[in-house]
């Protein structure tokens, strides 16, 4: 792989409940359990972070593929929920909705960027057979 751009984050504390920072300052957070798993709540979450992370990758992958297509991607928007649940086996894992608003496209044109995006999108792309990402497709 030919490097484009490195990230570099460090957690400290208690894991969950820590703090979290980029070399560069950009993002500096106290990290909280949610109060969903018991926690306290009063920071944010991997999952949550990965949400952002994932959601700004796919709407960036998808205004791509739509350039290419000249598609018009106006006011689109992709939303991201990231679970975290125990498989079958009891083990912790993640699944993911993505839901992606094209709302100057028809159903047919928008579902087949979608899908595009997904093959070009760098977080699909690590997630693709390890976690479940269900994929919708809104006009709204």
């Amino acid at each position: 792989m030919q490097t484009l751009y490195t990230a570099e984050a460090l957690a400290t504390g208690e894991g969950r409940d820590g703090h979290g920072r980029t070399s560069d300052g950009q993002v500096d957070v106290d990290l909280a359990t949610p109060t969903d798993m018991g926690g306290a709540g009063e920071g944010t979450n991997p999952e949550q972070l990965f949400a952002v992370g994932y959601a700004a990758c796919f709407h960036s992958a998808l205004r791509l593929v739509a350039g290419q297509a000249q598609a018009n991607v106006d006011d689109s928007a992709v939303g991201a929920q990231v679970s975290l649940g125990k498989n079958d086996g009891g083990r912790l894992e993640l699944a993911v909705t993505l839901e992606v608003t094209l709302p100057h496209l028809d159903s047919t044109e928008a579902e087949a960027l979608a899908n595009k995006a997904h093959e070009v999108c760098p977080y699909s792309n690590a997630t693709r057979d390890n976690i479940e990402v269900t994929i919708t497709v809104t006009d709204d």
